[in-house]
Order: C-alpha cells, then sequence, then structure tokens
C-alpha cells in the first residue's frame, strides 16, 4: 500500500477510537476525516462533498419533514389511540405495539417516529397499569425491526442504498428489496420479544398518583362543535386518569364538583384538572380540548409551545388576579395551570392572584423564551418542548404519507422525488409549519451522513477496502457463507460502538471488495449490512431510538444488555439463515 492508503486506513482507526471512546459528537469526527482526506489530496474536493449531493442523504432529509407533518398533525397519536386499545396483559400490551409500531416505521423513519410514539406509550401505561418499563425497550425494538422493512423505513437503508449507487454505478435497490428479508426477521423479533421480555424486562413503577414535586391546577375548556361535546366524562377518557385528575367543571358560572363519570360535557365547560407536567402535556394533545381562555384555529395554535416559568419578585403582575393583569396580552402567553410550594392552586385561574414563586404552565409563542432572556419578569424559564398537534390536518397528513409510499412502490416515481414532493405537500397543506419542518431536520444526522460518504470513496478509492476484503476472505477459508456471517458480525460490533450509519458506510466498499475478488453475489452482502447496522440492541448507545427510551422507561445500561444480547444474537441467527436460503452467493 501506498502512503496515501495508510493515511486512509490510520483515519479510519482513529475515527473508530474516536468515536468508541470519546465524547466528541459523531459528525464533527466525519467533518473532520473528511476535510483530511480533502486537504492530504486523497480525494478530490468533488469526492470529498460527494455525499451532500448523494440521493439517499437528500431522500433521508425528506422524511424527516414527512415525519414531521405526521407527527404534527397528530395523525400518529390518531392511530395510537385507536390501535393500542385496552389490554389486560403484558404480552397483550405488546401485541398491541408490534402491529402499529412495525407497520409506520417501515415508512416513516423511525427516530421522529418513536419520539412521538413515547408520550402516547407512556400515556397508555399509566392508563392500563403496566409499567413504562415493560414497554419502551418493546417500542424502541419494533420500530427498529420495522424499519428493515422498506428502503425508506431507516435512514441507514437509504445511505447505503445511496453509497452502492454511487461505488458501483447501479440502479440501486427499490423500495421493497429489503422486505424478504426484514418480514421474517421482524416477526420472529417480535416472537422473541413476546415470549421472553415480560420477564426479562425490569418493573419500575411510581404507583404514586402525584409524584412530581409540583401539582399544577390545569384549566382548559371543551372546544365549541368538538368531538367531546354531549360524551360522558368516561366516554370522552377524561375518567381514571394516571397522575392527574378532574377536579370540577366550571358550567355559565355553575361549579359541578365532584364530578361524576356518567357527567355529559357541554360546548364552552371549563374543565378544571390537578396534576404533574407530564400528564398535562398528555391532556393538551387531546382533540376537542383548548385552551380555557382561547378558541384559536388549529394552525395558529400548533404554533405554540408550552413552557414552564417561575415567577419573580420583579413581575409586574405579582399581587394582581391573571385576568387583570392582561396577563395575555402583556406576555402574548396563556397561563394553562399553577402551582404554588408544590401544591395546586384552588380556584377559578382567571381569578388567581400572582405570588412571587409561583410555577406557571404557559402556552406561548415561539418568540417567547428569547424575550424573557431580556427581561426579570422570570426567574426560570423551561421550554417543555411540547406543541398542540394540528388534529383537522391528520387524516391528510396520512393520505400523503400513503401517497408517497404508493408511488415509491410501483414505480411511478424515485424514493427521492416521491420524499422531495411528500415534504413539500406536508408544508404547503399545513400538516407542519416551515418552522416545524426545518426543526425536524437533524443537521448533526445529516453532516454526519453526508462526511461518511468521503471516508468510503477513500477506502475503495486507495484499495484499502481491498486489502480489507481479501484478509477477511483468508480468515473465512474461502467459504462464502463464513464471509457472509463475518460482514454481518463485523458491523453488528460497529454498530453497537459508534453510529448505524458510520458503521455501515464503512463496511460497504469492503463487503463489495470481497464479493469482487470471490466472485460472490453483492446483494446478500448489501443487505447484511442494512440488517446488522440496524439491528442494534444490545446498549442505548447503539441505536438513537435505544437511547431515547433510556429515560422514559427509568431503564440502566444493565437492562439493555440482558435484554439486547440475545435479541441481537437471535436475529443476527435469523438474517443469515434467511439470506442463505434466499439468495445465490455465488453469482451466475
Amino acid at each position: 500500500m501506498d502512503w496515501q492508503a495508510w493515511l486512509v486506513l490510520s483515519l479510519t482507526v482513529a475515527a473508530l477510537l474516536c468515536l468508541i471512546f470519546s465524547h466528541v459528537a459523531p459528525y464533527l469526527v466525519m467533518m473532520g476525516v473528511m476535510t483530511l482526506l480533502s486537504v492530504s489530496g486523497v480525494i478530490s474536493p468533488a469526492e470529498a462533498l460527494s455525499g451532500f449531493a448523494n440521493p439517499g442523504l437528500i431522500t433521508v432529509a425528506a422524511m424527516f419533514v414527512v415525519a414531521a407533518g405526521v407527527h404534527a398533525s397528530g395523525g400518529i397519536d390518531l392511530l395510537g389511540h385507536r390501535l393500542l386499545g385496552q389490554p389486560t396483559s403484558q404480552r397483550g400490551a405488546l401485541l398491541r405495539i408490534f402491529a402499529p409500531v412495525a407497520a409506520l416505521s417501515a415508512f416513516v423513519n423511525n427516530t421522529p417516529l418513536v419520539a412521538t410514539m413515547i408520550p402516547v406509550v407512556h400515556s397508555w401505561s399509566r392508563r392500563i397499569n403496566i409499567p413504562a418499563s415493560k414497554l419502551m425497550i418493546p417500542l424502541s425494538y419494533t420500530a427498529i425491526l420495522g424499519g428493515t422493512l422498506t428502503m425508506i423505513g431507516t435512514s441507514t437503508n437509504l445511505v447505503v442504498n445511496g453509497q452502492y449507487q454511487a461505488l458501483t454505478g447501479d440502479e440501486g435497490f427499490s423500495l421493497f428489496s429489503i422486505t424478504l428479508v426484514g418480514l421474517p426477521v421482524a416477526v420472529a423479533g417480535m416472537a422473541f420479544m413476546w415470549l421472553f421480555f415480560p420477564r426479562l424486562l425490569p418493573h419500575r413503577q411510581n404507583d404514586a398518583l402525584l409524584s412530581n414535586l409540583r401539582e399544577f391546577t390545569l384549566e382548559v375548556s371543551v372546544a365549541e362543535g368538538g368531538p367531546l361535546v354531549g360524551k360522558s366524562i368516561t366516554a370522552a377518557g377524561l375518567r381514571n386518569l394516571k397522575r392527574i385528575y378532574l377536579v370540577e367543571i366550571d358550567r355559565g358560572g355553575v361549579i359541578h364538583s365532584p364530578v361524576a363519570p356518567e357527567e355529559v360535557l357541554c360546548s364552552g365547560d371549563r374543565l378544571v384538572f390537578a396534576g404533574d407536567t407530564d400528564a398535562i402535556s398528555d391532556l393538551l394533545r387531546i382533540k376537542g380540548i383548548a385552551a380555557s381562555d382561547q378558541q384559536p384555529d388549529s394552525r395558529r395554535r400548533a404554533e405554540r409551545r408550552l413552557v414552564e416559568v417561575a415567577v419573580s419578585s420583579q413581575c409586574e403582575a405579582i399581587g394582581q388576579s391573571l385576568r387583570r393583569s392582561g396577563f395575555r396580552e402583556r406576555y402574548g402567553a396563556a397561563v394553562l395551570a399553577v402551582a404554588r410550594g408544590g401544591e395546586r392552586v384552588k380556584g377559578n385561574l382567571g381569578t388567581t392572584t400572582l405570588e412571587a414563586g409561583d410555577i406557571l404552565l404557559l402556552e406561548t409563542g415561539p418568540g417567547f423564551i428569547d424575550a424573557q432572556r431580556r427581561h426579570r419578569d422570570f426567574l426560570l424559564v423551561s421550554d417543555l418542548g411540547q406543541e398542540a398537534p394540528r388534529h383537522d390536518r391528520a387524516w391528510l397528513s396520512l393520505a400523503i404519507l400513503v401517497a408517497v409510499v404508493g408511488s415509491a412502490g410501483v414505480g411511478v416515481l424515485s424514493m427521492l422525488n416521491a420524499a422531495l414532493i411528500g415534504a413539500g405537500l406536508m408544508i404547503a397543506c399545513g400538516c407542519c409549519s416551515l418552522k416545524q419542518a426545518e426543526r425536524s431536520l437533524d443537521l448533526t444526522v445529516i453532516l454526519t451522513i453526508a462526511a461518511s460518504f468521503a471516508l468510503g470513496a477513500a477506502l475503495e478509492k486507495t484499495g484499502v477496502a481491498k486489502v480489507i476484503a481479501e484478509n477477511i476472505v483468508a480468515l473465512s477459508f474461502g467459504q462464502a457463507w463464513l464471509m457472509l456471517a463475518l460482514t454481518y458480525i463485523a458491523v453488528s460490533l460497529l454498530t453497537e460502538t459508534i453510529s448505524n450509519n458510520a458503521a455501515a458506510v464503512i463496511m460497504l466498499p469492503i463487503a463489495l471488495g470481497i464479493c469482487e475478488s470471490s466472485g460472490l453475489n453483492p446483494e446478500p452482502f448489501v443487505f447484511a449490512i442494512m440488517m446488522a447496522a440496524s439491528a442494534s440492541f444490545a446498549t442505548p448507545l447503539g441505536y438513537q431510538t435505544n437511547l431515547m427510551v433510556l429515560g422514559p422507561g427509568d431503564y440502566r445500561f444493565a437492562d439493555f444488555v440482558r435484554v439486547g444480547v440475545p435479541m441481537n444474537i437471535f436475529v443476527g441467527v435469523i438474517t443469515l439463515v434467511v439470506l442463505l436460503v434466499g439468495w445465490p452467493l455465488y453469482l451466475e
């Protein structure tokens, strides 16, 4: 090997060590490698930047926007609440999760899907009295398995497909090319979870109804002409809520308390709840619930966010009631809930007199936090990251998603064009705002993927990939099935310690080198890389959705090891068996 090859090999090893053992962000590592490769002349500037124009990367970005539209419109909430139901056992709850989550993650990138489903499943777990620790890891694992069903289910599949096209010049794979592998693996993986996870997962549950240190008083109203009008408290799903309870109903100035389960809701009813922040966030996503002092249109309200603030001693509204102080006009924020001294404040929120130290839950415009950083009215500002969904666009967003999938699936449009059109329609039709679309584009993920292409190109150009491939061939004693197994194992080990996209991009040119030097069919090797890069269960660091459920499920690192290692082994064996049975390893 010449000096360029040794430099590429050294940078590859250094990048892997940095990703595994340091806290440096993956995008910084890969951007640094890309810069060094370009400056040293190993690859040209055009080759270094080619990843930013790769169709796979652009498809990933467009699908983030499509997923944002489904999320912001409440489309996933709609399906989740309709399909999850009321199971009576843990295994029944798992079955309710498997079907909708696997089906959705096949067509919606699983990272925003899990982000959307976490509060849905968390609220549902409280309603059915099953600990979230029994459901959050299965949620993540099911989304991972579902993402392997199609080429757009996970960014890894799109990235590998794009790099495969760039390295070989072939057309790449269609939307459902990987389904013949992913479907049996997903079914087997969900069966494994159904059989063993109820016993292996920890049981962690706080049985206290209101364990949050701050118990808020929340006042909302029944939207005029909304779906809750004419329904009883029980039928509306407002009875037996966990961590929040209905205290009273204010109907035309007449207080109804305690509230009977059969009480029928009327248009404009003011509902007073007591509960903690998380439970309030869940409540505000129910269609037909509106802030008590406003009835905004869904497009305008979707721009607003939940913010938790502490009233400063310098606040000009202290000593005045919320209504008399003109709080809404003064700060551009509606007060949804108040807590004082860790307890709820009784009575009508409009007549509540503000005191220093009160904790307020506000529905604000997007500029509220920035404005308060320049003033002293509030000592603490915490953005809860919750936005009201555009419920009237839910079915439209799902229709756009189906159109994207259908047009790409039957070949009317390429995956890239279908995703771009779908993203544009989500914004144009009001399923998500322009700002929501912008926030959905995870710049760190996009930079990591784009910069990784430069390293993959350098491995191929300098011949390092071919040398590594020849060594793997020698290690496998010329056995094609062993080469396939070693490829899968190498990617699986890498993806548990570095990002799955980086692991796949590094290994693909090596796998293609193996196939070229041994006359093997590249298709099963490419599918093995896609599956191994996604099937990361043993650590919370291996896949972003695992990290996302770590906190909500109250998990420890050892919890993932206990269930994830056997899951990794089982899924790996099933994947290799399917590939060996279903695909010829040698080119005819």
